[in-house]
């Protein structure tokens, strides 16, 4: 058997056919992953990054600041791997988010957030005592910030 050009549909009618093809193709497979070709947002703007990123440094600040708290160190690890495992999963690599968590920029900029974070709740964030009733306030509720405390 011989294949010949001429057994394959005239154009107008392969576009016919395959465009609604590739259309019911595409959107059956749901959200499409990031690819090289598509940028991902830098981690300070994915917000499940970055807010718990938020609630670990203030959580750490609590503990460092407030003697009669104290962290949940494995707890804390633990939370932070699964983070890590988060931002890998979203297609980041494990130079992007090291990058991320050592930026002296980032730092200062969590911090600042903390620190807003804080003065929301109408305390002084450079105050140790203030910093502790956040801290009991937290645990009280069992935040995000109070588990990773005691």
């Amino acid at each position: 058997m011989r294949l010949t050009f001429s057994a394959l549909p005239k154009p107008k009618t392969l576009a016919k056919t395959l465009v609604p093809m590739m259309a019911l193709a595409a959107t059956s497979l749901g959200p499409m992953t990031a690819t090289p070709a598509m940028a991902k947002p830098p981690l300070r703007n994915v917000a499940e990054i970055d807010d718990n990123m938020l609630w670990v440094a203030l959580a750490i600040e609590i503990s460092d600041r407030c003697d009669s708290i104290a962290p949940r160190t494995l707890k804390g690890l633990a939370f932070l791997s699964d983070l890590q495992g988060r931002a890998k999963s979203l297609g980041y690599s494990s130079d992007e988010i090291k990058a991320y968590v050592k930026s002296g920029e980032e730092k200062a900029r969590i911090r600042a957030r903390g620190e807003s974070y804080v003065r929301a709740k109408g305390l002084d964030p450079k105050n140790n005592q203030d910093l502790c009733t956040l801290g009991r306030d937290e645990m009280s509720k069992s935040s995000q910030i109070g588990v990773l405390l005691r």
